[in-house]
């Protein structure tokens, strides 16, 4: 059952977390790993689930497995939190597909990144936006990461997109440029769905009506993350702006190597996975992992 835009207004708020893929030693998926990540941050508090995502090495994926850790992170949610896939891709015809299939398992809406390596133009950009939104009736969150695709979606073209596809409700801005996430609010309307996706703008974007954040960080810290958003909205703004002055040292050596790298040491660390990246992606280097364990150890417990 495909989630209604008002319902999905209503419950697409929080810390989506957007869950690393986990391999084992031989290269492969690690289903069992990833149903257990997945089961410990609805435990601890995380108000939706994200997988496929630039966190999840998406690119590292072939199309087919990409369907499958969508299909089994689906189970393991079991509606208990929004879902909500990384659909995207360099290729329209790719992203169109994975869309589509993320519609048939029953997620509640897609995150779908500006086509990377292209750099399409913004006409192009509406085309393919206004094209993915026409072809399924999901929610679609459109996904803006400018330092990774080398082209920034312009505000003009998102509410543009906005006002001609009904389903396309929100979008996930890692961008450091702070004035232009102000005017996404002030051209789309403020009850368009604004997340942040840089770590250190995740309470800077609530205070000016952001509906939540889809935060690398939450991997590591998925109750301190979900925390932050939760005593916002309580009106506990010190607790917030504690939190988010607590979090930054860990968001800053998180994203000392390319996300996901660290996230990936770091849980490596804590036990929960076997750190294990596929090329061209690799651990960080023996100095910023020792950075890191050393950073960790004020949050979590290490395990090795």
């Amino acid at each position: 059952m495909v989630m209604d835009i008002s319902d999905a207004k209503t419950r697409l708020r929080g810390s989506i977390a957007p869950i690393i893929t986990p391999f084992n030693e031989s290269g492969y998926i690690d289903f069992e790993t990833l149903k257990k990540l997945i089961h410990w941050h609805i435990d601890s508090g995380s108000h939706g689930i994200s997988v496929t995502g630039t966190t999840g090495e998406p690119s590292s994926l072939t199309t087919e497995e990409r369907v499958q850790v969508m299909e089994v992170a689906a189970q393991a949610v079991a509606g208990r939190v929004p879902f909500v896939p990384g659909t995207g891709s360099t290729n329209h015809e790719e992203t169109l597909y994975l869309t589509k299939k993320a519609q048939e398992i029953g997620a509640d809406a897609a995150l779908v990144i500006v086509p990377y390596y292209n750099k399409p133009s913004q006409h192009a950009l509406y085309k393919h936006f206004k094209a993915i939104a026409d072809a399924v009736d999901i929610p679609i969150i459109v996904y803006n990461i400018p330092g990774r695709t080398a082209v920034n979606l312009e505000v003009q073209t998102l509410a543009r997109l906005k006002e001609d596809c009904p389903n396309i409700i929100g979008v996930k801005e890692s961008n450091k440029d702070f004035e232009h996430v102000n005017r996404v609010l002030l051209n789309c309307g403020r009850d368009f769905l604004l997340y942040s996706g840089i770590e250190l703008l995740c309470y800077p974007m609530l205070a000016i009506g952001g509906a939540g954040y889809i935060s690398a960080t939450a991997n590591v810290v998925p109750d301190k993350v979900a925390e932050l958003y939760n005593a916002w909205m309580a009106g506990d703004i010190k607790r917030a702006q504690d939190l988010h002055y607590e979090l930054m040292p860990l968001n800053d050596i998180l994203f000392k190597d390319t996300n996901p790298a660290p996230v990936k040491a770091a849980l490596g660390m804590m036990g929960k996975i076997q750190p294990i990246l596929r090329l061209p992606m690799d651990l960080p280097s023996p100095a910023i992992q020792q950075e890191i364990r050393e950073v960790l150890n004020n949050y979590v417990t290490i395990a090795s």
